[in-house]
């Protein structure tokens, strides 16, 4: 029985960056071995278990077979038989499939070393065309590193795309590797990748551009992404990639304002109280701040801060005692819109 760590943990390594997670792989044993020495078994689809005192992972040594479509289609054999090198064909990239033995060896079998120096994101076998989300997950490592894509593999993902293999892409996958990708410091080449690739076209029909460059949340990045799309757009967009709550209803929120917003210089007070109570501004105020940052990225030149005065002024209203004046519950709603038109008027 031999443990490697492999993956992401020897990449980063090689790269100079923090190691967060370490993944381990052990070849030479057998399930109920791993149990006898205190492994506690969590894997679902085939052998992983968590190490009795770091609960790191380790993985049985593993091979797959394609049996079907998407991402699912596939049989794992796992036996003590299985090499380390068998493993590490099975993995997506050659910068993935990376190991170091128990004295640190690096092990490399497919140049994984020097496709980092070199900047290059390369399929490890032609393996590679069966499991459609891998499309997504070149285009998210390129996100990250910047790197380009190798034109074999290119072609690979190409073939996949028009093959209809991407077809079946399941919406919670897509949107776990798509939301990784926002946030990568190069969240643009994801869209790059993904263009070139054609699977940009099926994901995302709705979008004819994206940002040259993104920041903020998730919602945040989101948002910005789909700015010029309407509302109705917007919620298709987020159904079909399952996208949370939070990221939908601040987009929404967006869409919603975006109109009000172009005219925010010159808006007179019911204008600009339409824009508030439109972005939902007095319940979710750290939302609608959000929003505005969302805005001046959107629309470069873009000077909020009438609305923003608009909003600190009706904040600083105490509704409460106005509605206390009124001779009916009735009367409440037009005595409060009265004072925070008023409250804004003083404010411009």
């Amino acid at each position: 029985m031999k443990t490697y760590v492999v993956g992401g943990a020897v990449r980063d390594e090689l790269l100079g960056l923090p190691v967060k997670d370490r993944d381990h792989v052990v070849v030479g044993a057998t399930p109920e071995e791993m149990a006898r020495l205190g492994y506690k078994p969590v894997g679902k689809d085939f052998p992983v278990f968590l190490h009795p005192q770091t609960h790191e992972e380790y993985a049985l040594a593993r091979t797959e077979r394609k049996s079907g479509r998407g991402y699912k289609g596939f049989k794992v054999y796992a036996s003590p038989e299985v090499t380390l090198e068998e493993d590490l064909k099975r993995r997506d990239l050659t910068i993935n499939a990376l190991a170091r033995d128990e004295s640190n060896r690096l092990i490399d079998p497919f140049g994984g070393e020097a496709d980092l120096k070199k900047g290059v994101l390369r399929h490890v076998s032609e393996a590679f065309s069966e499991d459609p989300l891998r499309i997504l997950r070149v285009a998210r490592f390129a996100a990250r590193f910047g790197f380009e894509v190798a034109p074999q593999t290119m072609k690979l993902m190409k073939g996949m795309v028009r093959s209809g293999e991407a077809d079946y892409l399941v919406a919670e996958r897509v949107w776990q590797e798509f939301a990784k990708g926002l946030m990568e410091p190069h969240a643009e080449r994801m869209f790059e990748v993904l263009k070139e690739s054609g699977l940009y076209a099926k994901l995302f029909p709705e979008l004819t551009r994206w940002p040259d460059n993104f920041s903020g949340s998730l919602a945040a990045r989101f948002t910005l992404l789909t700015w010029p799309l309407t509302r109705e757009q917007i919620s298709s967009l987020s159904e079909r990639l399952r996208a949370p709550n939070d990221v939908r209803e601040l987009a929404i929120a967006a869409a919603t304002c975006r109109e009000h917003l172009k005219v925010v210089h010159t808006a007179a007070a019911a204008r600009l109280l339409e824009l508030l109570t439109a972005g939902d501004a007095f319940r979710k105020p750290e939302r609608f701040a959000e929003l505005l940052e969302v805005a001046r990225r959107a629309q470069p030149g873009l000077d909020t801060t009438r609305v923003e005065r608009a909003l600190g002024a009706v904040r600083a209203l105490d509704e409460g005692a106005i509605a206390r004046t009124a001779s009916s519950k009735q009367e409440i709603p037009k005595l409060i819109r009265q004072a925070r038109l008023q409250a804004i008027a003083r404010a411009l």
